[in-house]
């Protein structure tokens, strides 16, 4: 029986295509041959990626590069402890954003029929959801953004480092992964065997989302950086993922099969195109208009709405009590909320060239529609028609704006970003990952805050988020996809209004007995 080096080249190389990637750093120390049959085999590297992971789509891969980066990143996620990896987070996050970046569909097999939110089955997202199962590797990059640190009591209230300046890199990494994940971990410890009450996330993510300080000119009262930039503050759309998620738990939304695709499952679409649509082909009569969208806007989308009472809110905001200084955050807070379910029903109406402060890659697409209700008809607030735009940020990241209408008169408004794989404002901007358009056409969704149109300082204001479950004409929706739906809806319990948990005294109890002292107060600055 011949030896293995003593085949043809093209036999060698054939086998070789069926290696492991961990076990391909061995071949070339094995002997002179094989080393010399690896080194710099471009095609040999291609066939073993694509073997394991996606084909991307179209983008440039140094194939033996993304090799190496997978089986390290694998090797550093198997080490048992957190602490061990906690160095590790900028590898991983980069190592996760380009694995997203050439994630593409594998097949159609797992894609179900009916309304609902649907998304291509990736090889690439498979992998990192096998990876962030683990509990230790949660706790070491996911939960490492400031409300973790805060929940954790990792450091003294009066500790001015962790009060001051811009966001810290590593917690908006942290929190980028988090919201890529898609899953929101509602325990400052994921290990099972860490959560109480104490260490629940939820209060300390209601003290962001509904904090108005939050709310800002500069941020355009939407998910982002309060410096102008436009550029996403991760660590708000990862308060508002926690808090819409821990509702609709609550509540028993979750299991809706419609809802799966925002809370339940790991890394659900959160690539670029990872929406599916019902049509093999655009369906008959679709205007010019939806077919040069590259959003893909036209169709219905479902979307939650939360709020406090205003009572509540108000207090929490403009209350008798001290208030804490512009950059020290308000205590936790444990109310009651209420949520909305939504129907969207939208298309597209314009298309334009983008502005000035616009992403340049995309234009702008207004659309109109209605929004209807599922859970309270009666209330004036959930039934209205919509307008809004769909355009791209200074980075590239898919910004949403809406508006909601009542007799002709615009009331509330909301600005929201499409949860993607974009590097966006967590590391600074470089050729590497230059012309990458995150979040278009993504299955995980859209989330923001909503507010007054006017942007009234006294609020209200909170989370929301919505997303795709057909590209069907919105007059197609009253069908039996509808009426699934709406049943699913009714035999849930309660009536959408979470339970007041928590007493405010409580919780300034808590949170002097986790070290959440506050600092000397001073005046609360205008909105």
């Amino acid at each position: 029986m011949p030896l293995l080096t003593n085949l043809p080249p093209e036999i060698v190389y054939h086998i070789l295509g069926y290696v492991d990637p961990p076990d391909f750093n061995s071949i070339p120390r094995t002997c002179k041959a094989l080393y010399h049959a690896v080194s710099a085999n471009t095609p040999l590297f291609k066939q073993v990626y694509l073997r394991h992971l996606d084909a991307p789509p179209g983008a440039s891969v140094d194939w033996e590069r993304s090799l190496k980066q997978l089986v390290q990143l694998r090797r550093l996620c198997s080490r048992p402890d957190a602490d061990d990896k906690n160095d590790e987070l900028d590898f991983v996050y980069r190592t996760v954003i380009e694995l997203l970046k050439n994630a593409s569909a594998t097949s159609d097999e797992s894609v179900q029929a009916g309304l609902t939110a649907n998304f291509y089955p990736s090889r690439n997202a498979d992998i990192l959801t096998d990876i962030f199962s683990v509990e230790s590797n949660q706790e070491a990059f996911l939960c490492r953004s400031f409300i973790y640190e805060r929940a954790r009591a990792e450091f003294h209230a009066r500790d001015i480092r962790y009060w001051h300046g811009p966001p810290k890199p590593e917690h908006q990494k942290s929190a980028h992964l988090h919201c890529l994940y898609g899953v929101p971990l509602l325990f400052a410890y994921p290990s099972a065997r860490r959560r109480t009450r104490h260490n629940l996330m939820h209060p300390f993510a209601c003290s962001k989302v509904y904090d108005l300080r939050q709310y800002t000119e500069q941020s355009k009262w939407g998910p982002f950086l309060n410096d102008g930039s436009m550029r996403v503050d991760w660590e708000k759309v990862e308060a508002i993922l926690i808090v819409l998620g821990d509702n609709m738990t609550n509540l028993g939304l979750s299991t809706i099969r419609m809802c799966k695709t925002f809370c339940t499952i790991p890394f659900a679409g959160t690539w670029s195109h990872s929406w599916k649509s019902h049509h093999p082909s655009p369906p008959h009569g679709l205007e010019l208009q939806d077919r040069l969208d590259p959003y893909g806007i036209t169709g219905v989308w479902l979307r939650i709405v939360c709020f406090m009472d205003y009572t509540d809110f108000f207090a929490y905001n403009f209350g008798v009590d001290e208030q804490p200084p512009p950059h020290v955050p308000r205590p936790s807070i444990d109310v009651g909320q209420a949520t909305r379910l939504i129907i969207m029903r939208i298309f597209v109406t314009a298309i334009e060239r983008p502005g000035p402060e616009d992403g340049q890659a995309l234009p702008v697409v207004h659309f109109k529609g209605v929004s209807r209700s599922l859970d309270q008809s009666f209330d004036e607030n959930a039934d209205s028609d919509l307008r809004g735009t769909v355009r791209l940020t200074p980075e590239g990241e898919v910004r949403w704006t809406t508006f909601s209408i009542f007799g002709g008169v615009e009331r509330w408004r909301s600005e929201s970003i499409q949860v993607s794989h974009s590097l966006g404002s967590s590391i600074p901007f470089n050729d590497t990952f230059r012309g990458m358009v995150g979040g278009v056409k993504s299955a995980k969704g859209v989330l923001g805050h909503w507010f007054d149109k006017d942007f009234d300082p006294r609020g209200p204001a909170g989370p929301t988020a919505f997303w795709k479950i057909s590209d069907k004409e919105p007059s197609a929706l009253n069908g039996a996809g509808q009426d699934e739906l709406v049943a699913q809806v009714d035999v849930l319990d309660g009536d959408f209004e979470t339970d007041e948990d928590g007493e405010e005294d409580e919780e300034e109890e808590d949170d002097v007995e986790d070290g959440e002292a506050l600092p000397d107060a001073s005046p609360l600055p205008e909105a």
